[in-house]
Parts: C-alpha cells; sequence; structure tokens
C-alpha cells in the first residue's frame, strides 16, 4: 500500500513538474532589442556655421556689401575726374606764319608744309557742385554699407535662432522616439504573453481585448513619435545642408 502511494506521488509530482515546465515554456517570449534612432549630430557651431554657408539670401547680403564698398571707392575717387591731361596729335598740311625782326622792320613769312602735329596739356576744374556734394556722397555711402551689414548680421543672428530651435527639438524627438520603441518593445511582449495565455484559457477574452487596445494605442503614439522626429530630422537637414545618419 505504501509502495502504491510513493508511486501515485511520484507521478503526480513528475506530471506536476512537466506541465509547470510547458506553460513556463509558452510564457517565454523573444524579446527584442528596440530599435536606435541614435544620430551622429554634429555641434550646434558646425551646425550654424554650414546653415549661415547654406543660405542663399546671406550669400546676396554679403555681394551687396561688396558692390556698396566699391561704390564708396568710386565716390572718393570723384574729385579726380576735375584735372587730367591730354594729348592730341593730327597729321595735314599746315600753313605756318613767322615773323622776322631786322632793323628795325618786321617781315612776315609765310610757309605752307605738310607735316605731324603733336599737343600736350592738362586741365584742372574746380565744379561748385562737387565741392559741395562730395562730403554728403561719401557719408551717404559709408552709411549704406553700414545699414547692410546690420542687416547682414540680423539675418544671421536669425537663421542662428532657429538651428538651435531645430537642433534642441531634433534631440527631444530622438529622445522620445526611443522611449516610445522601448514601450512598444514591452507592450508587444505582453501582447504575445496574452495570446498564449488567452489560448490557454488563463484569461477572459475582455483581458485579452484590454491588452490588444493598449498595445494598439501605444504602436500608434509610436509612429506619431517616428514621423516627427523624420520631420525634425529633415527640417534640419534642409537647413544646414548637412545629411545626419
Amino acid at each position: 500500500m505504501k509502495n502504491s502511494l510513493r508511486t501515485v506521488a511520484t507521478l503526480l509530482v513528475v506530471l506536476f513538474t512537466h506541465t509547470f515546465v510547458a506553460n513556463a515554456q509558452d510564457s517565454i517570449v523573444d524579446v527584442k532589442e528596440p530599435e536606435s534612432f541614435k544620430l551622429l549630430i554634429p555641434k550646434l557651431e558646425v551646425l550654424i556655421d554650414s546653415a549661415w554657408a547654406n543660405n542663399g539670401l546671406l550669400g546676396y547680403r554679403e555681394d551687396q556689401i561688396e558692390v556698396k564698398k566699391s561704390n564708396l571707392k568710386a565716390k572718393k575717387r570723384n574729385w579726380t575726374r576735375n584735372f587730367g591731361i591730354y594729348a592730341d596729335s593730327r597729321y595735314g598740311t599746315f600753313d605756318n606764319v613767322s615773323t622776322n625782326v631786322t632793323g628795325g622792320n618786321a617781315i612776315n613769312l609765310s610757309t605752307t608744309a605738310t607735316q605731324m602735329n603733336f599737343g600736350v596739356g592738362f586741365f584742372l576744374k574746380i565744379p561748385v557742385f562737387d565741392i559741395l556734394h562730395r562730403k554728403a556722397d561719401v557719408k551717404q555711402a559709408k552709411a549704406e554699407i553700414s545699414q547692410a551689414e546690420n542687416y547682414l548680421k540680423f539675418q544671421r543672428d536669425e537663421i542662428r535662432e532657429t538651428v538651435i530651435i531645430y537642433y534642441e527639438d531634433l534631440l527631444l524627438k530622438q529622445n522620445l522616439l526611443e522611449l516610445k520603441a522601448k514601450n512598444l518593445g514591452n507592450a508587444k511582449v505582453s501582447m504575445e504573453m496574452a495570446e498564449k495565455e488567452y489560448k490557454n484559457g488563463l484569461i477572459p477574452v475582455y483581458e485579452y481585448v484590454r491588452i490588444f487596445d493598449i498595445t494598439a494605442r501605444i504602436e500608434s503614439e509610436y509612429e506619431t513619435a517616428k514621423s516627427e522626429f523624420m520631420l525634425s530630422k529633415k527640417l534640419l537637414e534642409n537647413l544646414t545642408g548637412l545629411t545626419f545618419k
């Protein structure tokens, strides 16, 4: 009788152990590491310099400043147009008249000759208008350069601020997406376990539906975060002309 009881007890232990191991194996889920979205993003100052170099409007403003500087030099040199040296040459038949004074009598001699004549001289003009307005013209040209340089600085500062905003937004979206990816990985593990437990009759249908709804909501949040992350990445890439991987 004792031997029979021991045999039954042994069989029960073996059956229980086998059932426990089987259920444990059914409950084991292959947990996958969530996808990483970490980007190799350059330093902020590198991004700002690249955005400045990539901005066509800044290049246009810089060219404008060079034009205005050339205009200033031209206005400073305007006074030189009021004096100069000229030279000319003429070839043809010329009448030459000379006077010879001998013994108090003047004798005019007239000759005709074909020859080449040269002439050299210089001129100097003093226009009152140029004198009065030169200083004002130079001052105006300097003011235009200063105005253009200040506007260029203003636009550089605007681009710097935009890069900072986009940069911080991208870091935030990247971190949020990493968290959403981990959360989704955990939700999928719970969903797979719930499916096996539901098939084995260990949980009711309403519990299975609840877990399914939670998983679907988490996956939707993940896709939204991924879309926002990609948008933020593209905006910063477009602004700086760089590509992040």
